[in-house]
């Protein structure tokens, strides 16, 4: 029975949300997995207000355990929680996710069938009628169809819903501690992976509710940050192999503005093609604004 429920660490990294982590917590709790056979690792990436109170809650339902990190970003939070764990399978999400009931069970029935692969699941927009949170997710998902498109040569996986053998993780070091702000460490990440020859498994079944509401500024600054991110990783991608290229053909963006029509139609379709226009002017600005403090 334990090789088809293996024991699973679950990492959340968390800053200065004390109340979205509570819901994550609920949402784990609530998992058809038996609670034996997980652990919680919640790691506060040096939170002004501790989110003791809101783990303190879910100590009766959740094997759970709070660690703490001087502020230094998700990525290395995520290493921590990750060299504490006691699972043979590491999974990860983010405080402002809520798992699926049956989360737990649909990555452990990935593991069953290849228990040395990375699986990485969907995820889900719960505030649909917030206009930029739609526009991030479908952006997300534009890049699933595009990356992803032979689910069981996958290439790309955020990291609010992914999960890996421990071995595997460590074995290219885990996420790279450098990247300080969420923007890019997981696809160097998933780059490392594949190098290595881990093959990487789309498992839609696994998916998460992810809540974060964005106004226009917060949403400009996401996408602004992805494009310093994107730079980055680009730089990176050039050391290992400097006959990579960097930049998309034109047509790649071209089809993320027509994405929406194929989602949904008339002034829905407009607004959100619009926005991913804002999106991507956003990611370029980012980008050359790296670029020249690159070089600088």
């Amino acid at each position: 029975m334990e090789e088809s429920r293996p024991f699973i660490s679950v990492i959340i990294p968390t800053y200065e949300r004390a109340g979205q982590l509570s819901v994550c917590l609920g949402a784990l709790a609530a998992q058809d997995y038996p609670r034996d056979r997980f652990e919680v690792l919640v790691i506060d990436d040096g939170s002004a207000t501790s989110p003791e109170a809101s783990v303190e809650t879910f100590r009766h339902q959740l094997n759970v355990r709070l660690l703490k990190q001087p502020h230094a970003g998700p990525a290395a939070a995520r290493n921590y929680g990750a060299a504490h764990a006691k699972g043979a399978f590491l999974a990860f999400t983010d405080d402002d996710c809520a798992p699926a009931p049956g989360w737990l069970q649909s990555l452990a029935t990935g593991f069953v069938s290849c228990s040395d692969c990375v699986l990485g699941g969907r995820t889900i927009n719960e505030l649909a009628n917030n206009p930029y949170s739609t526009v991030s997710q479908l952006l997300v998902d534009y890049l699933y169809a595009h990356w992803n498109s032979d689910p069981e040569h996958a290439t790309f996986f955020t990291s609010n819903n992914f999960a890996l053998p421990g071995k595997c993780f460590h074995a290219v070091g885990g996420f790279d501690a450098g990247w300080t702000r969420a923007a890019g460490e997981d696809r160097d990440l998933c780059d490392r992976l594949i190098a290595r020859g881990y093959r990487l498994i789309y498992a839609p079944d696994a998916f998460v509710y992810h809540a974060h509401p964005l106004t226009f500024r917060t949403f400009w600054r996401q996408h602004f940050d992805y494009g310093r991110g994107a730079h980055c990783l680009h730089q990176i991608r050039a050391r290992r192999d400097p006959r990579r290229s960097g930049i998309k053909p034109l047509a790649f963006y071209l089809r993320i503005l027509c994405y929406p029509f194929a989602r949904t139609q008339g002034r829905k379709a407009v607004l959100l093609a619009a926005l991913l226009a804002v999106a991507q002017a956003a990611n370029a600005a980012g980008f050359f604004w790296e670029r020249l403090s690159y070089k600088v």
